[in-house]
């Protein structure tokens, strides 16, 4: 028989000898070499690239080794198995509110209690029947606010969980402590009571109750001395009203019988924090301001006393000649004071007045509480301009 032609197959019982069984072995040797070198010849390119195989696995729900951030890429299995795990037509509201309870627990455990806010607030956008589910989702998102700081909104979390679940433990606890944080030291008082009425040993809260009991007596102090030292600031104000009106000095488009604090603010940048005050004498100590047209500069003169004459203000200031002043013109004897009316008039003052006959002055009218004046060198160019 040649080798082309077809085997017969060995009938049962038949012992096939050593060459014959060789011979088979042979045949299908053969017959499978043909039908792999038979195959199409493709390269397989579903595996992962040997240079990024560890990129690949961290895109893998099984291998990764952190949870994605919001807004970031998924890759197409982890997004498949989110549609499942949040698919609304799969899954029931009270499956998805738990689906988010477990994704925000699992971050807040990360420590990452922005994002874990993130989830239990999705959950409760489910509106799921389940009140126990529900008021889990309130407090767990109340802990996350609460390692935030974000007491407000830690207490309103409590709060809408404590209606849901009435005794709520945990909700109980932790309103306790930011009503404490908030300064509500009576309501935090109450907590704590109803707390201990039930655990009457609990160190915690014992300890919290009576800090609050202090902070509360202590506020009560602060309060108290407020209000007497706002007492007090309100008779100063009245006394320093009536003095300035005693003294009959004009403000522009102001009766003086109607002149209210809130007119005595200055008008001036440099003097925003300075304020015309009153003494224990009973004398005014204005802030002014000094102006100076030649050279287009003002000097802010923080306190000048109303019984100070210009003579004496003018050594002070001019004891050392400013920088601008060049050619040293600018002396206490050789400069000279003045002011401008409603009419944009000149008035001169003589030096050796005091502040407070200059602002008594029956043509000076004083806008805000901060009285103003021009200083000019006696006899120079630019006085003779200005008074022109």
């Amino acid at each position: 028989m040649s080798a082309d032609e077809e085997q017969p197959i060995p009938s049962k019982g038949y012992s096939m000898t050593d060459e014959e069984r060789a011979e088979l072995a042979a045949k299908l040797d053969a017959d499978l070499d043909a039908f792999i070198n038979g195959l199409e010849k493709k390269s397989y390119t579903e595996g992962w690239p040997e240079d990024r195989w560890q990129e690949e696995m961290e895109k893998h729900p099984f291998f990764m080794t952190k949870a994605p951030e919001p807004g970031e890429e998924l890759s197409p299995l982890m997004q498949g198995i989110q549609q499942l795990k949040y698919d609304e037509t799969e899954n029931t509201p009270e499956e998805l509110a738990k689906a988010y309870k477990d994704d925000g627990n699992f971050n807040f455990k990360c420590k990452k209690y922005r994002h874990a806010i993130i989830a239990y607030t999705e959950g409760l956008k489910k509106k799921c029947n389940d009140d126990d589910i529900n008021a889990q989702l309130y407090n767990n998102r109340a802990a996350s606010n609460f390692f935030l700081k974000n007491y407000r909104s830690c207490l309103n979390d409590c709060l809408a969980a404590l209606k849901l679940k009435k005794d709520y433990p945990k909700a109980l606890h932790r309103a306790a402590e930011c009503l404490y944080h908030l300064n509500k030291f009576d309501e935090c008082i109450q907590y704590c009571d109803k707390i201990l009425s039930s655990e009457q040993e609990n160190k915690t809260f014992l300890d919290l109750r009576s800090k609050a009991l202090l902070a509360k007596k202590a506020a009560e102090r602060d309060r108290r001395k407020q209000m007497a030292a706002e007492k007090k600031e309100e008779k100063r104000g009245n006394e320093l009203l009536e003095a300035v009106r005693a003294r009959k000095i004009k403000f522009k488009g102001k009766d003086s019988s109607a002149l209210k604090l809130s007119d005595l603010e200055p008008q001036f940048p440099d003097a925003m924090r300075s304020h015309v005050t009153i003494d224990e004498s009973g004398k005014l100590v204005w802030p002014v301001i000094f102006m100076y047209p030649e050279y287009k500069l003002t000097d802010f003169i923080q306190s000048f006393h109303e019984d100070e004459t210009f003579e004496n203000m003018f050594a002070e200031v001019f004891n050392e000649h400013p920088e601008w002043d060049a050619e040293k013109k600018y002396t206490a004897q050789g400069v000279r004071v003045y002011f401008e009316d409603e009419n944009e008039r000149v008035h001169n003052i003589p030096n050796q007045w005091t502040l407070g006959k200059a602002l008594t002055h029956k043509k000076y009218t004083l806008q805000g509480g901060t009285p103003g004046f021009m200083i000019l060198v006696s006899g120079s160019e630019a006085e003779k301009t200005y008074v022109k």
